[in-house]
């Protein structure tokens, strides 16, 4: 069973209050997109990484001079939507010799905002979709969570069944394939990949992550990046 890895950079980051794209932003000297670009390669499980990036940002991801890097495809330029950018990234695999067009092979989608994966929660969450065909990395809640509509509390669900979900998100390819299909005859966009999965009624297999697998968004959390490497610079994840 083959593994693809899709690495999504294709979003301006405007939160981020920062001139580069997010995806190029410095963190210890290194763009964030590569500490995804690393781990993933270095994950014996997948075969192949294909960055998504914006159309915009494709000379100045080729003047990162990344051909070093094991396993790395060329980069597939994203849409407007995240569904967009994975169903660019799918349409790159179809003709990419890794996968041989088996629908039982496994995407791996990843954001390059979370810098911090580690390698292991790749692999556990590689094996958990290899077994049930959808698996995500998650972590529990830790705070009481509250439903709110037009600023008044209309439900508080039950903490222990709340989760956080991460990235890697993992699928088997007919599986993504239908379930990307599907949301765009209804006009649907889901806040992350699973979602589109759940649309389906196919379960989706948690797996537990990591809290360190955090996602950069805003300014603070840029901060907070470059103080990890301060505090253990060469750390490796």
């Amino acid at each position: 069973m083959s593994v693809a890895a899709l690495v999504l950079a294709a979003g301006s980051g405007g939160r981020l209050g920062h001139p580069l794209p997010k995806a190029f932003v410095l963190i210890g000297g290194k763009p964030l997109l590569l500490y995804s670009l690393e781990t993933l390669a270095s994950v014996q499980e997948i075969d192949c990484v294909v960055p998504v990036i914006a159309g915009a940002d494709l000379d100045r991801f080729r003047a990162l001079g990344l051909d070093g890097i094991p396993k790395l495809a060329a980069p597939v330029v994203g849409g407007a939507e995240r569904q967009d950018s994975v169903a660019a990234g799918l349409a790159a695999l179809s003709n990419h010799a890794v996968l041989n067009q088996d629908e039982g092979s496994l995407v791996v989608i990843h954001d390059a905002a979370r810098p911090w994966v580690r390698p292991a929660a790749v692999s556990r969450v590689v094996a958990a979709a290899r077994r049930d065909g959808a698996a995500i990395l998650a972590v529990p809640v830790a705070d009481t969570i509250k439903r709110v509509s037009d600023g008044r509390v209309i439900e508080t669900p039950n903490r222990a069944e709340c989760w956080v979900a991460q990235t890697p998100q993992v699928f088997r390819l007919g599986l993504l394939r239908e379930a990307l299909a599907r949301a765009e005859a209804a006009g649907r966009l889901a806040t992350d990949d699973a979602q589109l999965v759940e649309w389906l009624g196919a379960p989706v297999t948690i797996v537990p992550g990591d809290a360190d697998n955090q996602k950069i968004t805003f300014a603070e959390d840029l901060a907070a990046a470059g103080h990890r490497l301060d505090r253990a610079p060469g750390e490796k994840k």
